[in-house]
């Protein structure tokens, strides 16, 4: 029998499911064998998201790139759960697996042995993250949501501590209740529809009556919260910056790519059902994003510029680039969500590392001790008698240099300063905006527009001057001798990874850039989309053996 190329579009999801519930069956003291099968299983998934990548740039590029469509139990569209690849889940499967590989080798360090069912939690996370990115109707997209979710609330507890636990309460107490509005929202839509698949939904909302209109409408808006407090809207996103502060390093890192849930799946819902309605743009939906994408960055600007550690200064930093996506979002322009793909990537593996960075550099640094250490320098007391502090690793040469090196990376890529792709997709976002194409058809430039720009260089600036700051108390305040981190280079060589595909994505601005233009295209023109959904061909039943009597 022949294997379709559809049968690979589930390897995602299976990949991390075998391999977690795999780890199950293994005594957690052997976690070198634990490590291994993750490890493994996280290459294999990143190497099957290349393929699959690859998959949608096989038919004509002014179509879209390919829509690939596995149906579950053979079942015809609309009655199958399927799950649907095009440019855009595909571009998030890549993302997605080099964050975890990074996090994972992050973690050999030390942080997987913190506590049990590590490496449990971390690929059933993949496994939810991949399914939301996959799937093709609503009610999956709850299910693999909540798995998401569950595996989450562990990786945000993992190592203990007394902050964590408060934060990780928090935590799961917002997102249970996001999860109760996902589940009152798609029973709305489903009892006014009767159906809960994406592309045939797209079909059956403009042929709602009038009299169904409201109840469409709240279920949608409601559906809407739940995301939005995923994605970390202002002024749904209080529980954000202090959650991911005080979540391990690892767990933090790939947490950047969790709320990119939320504006992966308004973005795709947003332009599925009304990218063909002209009056989008000025609709209440569109409006909310809008200026709920500028409120978010004006929130995530002020709070850069208050953070005193640099936990929540990576925190605040999501909200930035949260609200960044969300006015794109609300912009409902095809140039500028192709600028604010290439952002969403750019951004995502930049803050990733930057949480695995910050626990490097705060590592040996301990608070009281560094003010008892000023205190004792400015009576002129000097204690030549050092206790030896336990050592996690071996001194890596030049460490403070390295770090230094990577933070210096890391600010260059917030800010938005060249050459990075930080300013790459900056510069593509602000000439979008203001480009003649569209402003030509109208007579002036739209206030939200020049509101949009100068927030994105007071958020940059802002930036500067917290990145400046911190550097300044990390690396040049107290002498390099007396603070001089131990990390492995099991440790460094993940964030150094991370930061060269940043640089990767600026060599390579050109074709990264088509790709996300055809993505953007294939966005705002869904019909595409909807018809390949639909006229998914069914499996061919197996052939009958004949067996003579």
């Amino acid at each position: 029998m022949k294997l379709s190329p559809e049968h690979l579009v589930i390897a995602p999801i299976l990949i991390p499911l075998i391999a977690g519930a795999l780890q199950l069956f293994l005594d957690d003291r052997g976690r070198k064998l634990k490590a291994s099968l993750s490890i493994l299983s996280t290459v294999a998934l990143l190497a099957v998201s290349v393929l699959l990548l690859r998959l949608t740039h096989t038919d004509n590029e002014a179509t879209g790139g390919r829509i690939a469509v596995y149906l579950l139990g053979n079942w015809p569209p609309p009655f199958a759960i399927n799950l649907v690849l095009d440019r855009l889940s595909a571009m998030m499967l890549v993302l997605t697996a080099t964050l975890a590989l990074s996090a994972l080798i992050f973690s050999l360090g030390r942080w997987h042995k913190a506590g049990v069912h590590f490496h449990t939690l971390f690929l059933l996370l993949l496994m939810g993250l991949n399914g939301a990115f996959l799937t093709g109707d609503l009610f999956n997209l709850f299910v693999f949501f909540e798995v998401m979710l569950a595996a989450s609330y562990g990786l945000v507890l993992h190592g203990s501590g007394l902050l964590r636990i408060k934060a990780g309460l928090h935590y799961i107490a917002i997102n249970l209740v996001a999860s109760l509005l996902f589940l009152v929202g798609v029973a709305l839509i489903y009892g006014v529809t009767g159906t809960l698949n994406m592309a045939d939904l797209a079909i059956r909302i403009s042929q709602i009556s009038e009299a169904n209109h409201m109840m469409l409408e709240s279920g949608a808006a409601i559906l809407s919260v739940a995301f939005l407090i995923k994605a970390g809207m202002w002024p749904l996103s209080f529980w954000l910056p202090a959650t991911y502060a005080a979540a391990p390093a690892p767990s933090a890192a790939i947490f950047a790519i969790m709320s990119k849930v939320g504006i992966y799946v308004l973005l795709r819902l947003a332009l599925l059902f009304f990218g063909n309605d002209p009056d989008f743009p000025d609709s209440p939906g569109a409006q909310i994003l809008l200026y709920g994408g500028l409120a978010t960055i004006g929130f995530g600007t002020v709070g850069v510029l208050a953070s005193q550690t640099l936990g929540r200064f990576a925190g605040f930093s999501v909200l930035i680039s949260s609200g960044t996506l969300l006015t794109s979002i609300g912009l409902v322009q095809t140039e500028v969500t192709a600028g604010a793909l290439f952002y969403l990537v750019s951004s995502t593996l930049a803050i990733s590392a930057l949480f695995m960075l910050i626990e490097l550099v705060e590592r040996g640094q301990n608070m009281a001790a560094s003010v008892l250490a000023v205190t004792m320098e400015a009576f002129g007391y000097q204690d030549e008698e050092m206790e030896d502090e336990e050592i996690v690793g071996v001194a890596i040469p030049r460490t403070i240099a390295v770090l230094g090196t990577c933070f210096a990376a890391c600010a260059i890529l917030l800010i938005g300063l060249p050459p990075l792709s930080g300013f790459v997709a900056k510069f593509v976002i602000l000439s979008a905006l203001f480009s003649p194409d569209i402003t030509s058809q109208m007579d002036i430039i739209p206030a939200t527009s020049w509101w949009f720009m100068a927030l994105l260089i007071l958020s940059g600036l802002a930036t500067l001057i917290a990145m400046s700051r911190s550097g300044i108390h990390t690396f040049w305040v107290l002498p390099v001798d007396t603070m001089l981190p131990r990390v492995l280079f099991i440790e460094i060589l993940p964030i150094a990874a991370l930061l060269c595909a940043t640089l990767v994505l600026t060599i390579q601005a050109g074709p990264v850039m088509r790709f996300m233009e055809a993505t953007a295209t294939s966005l705002h023109t869904p019909q595409p989309y909807i018809e390949g959904v639909m006229n998914a061909p069914r499996a061919a039943p197996p052939q009958s053996i004949e067996v003579a009597e």
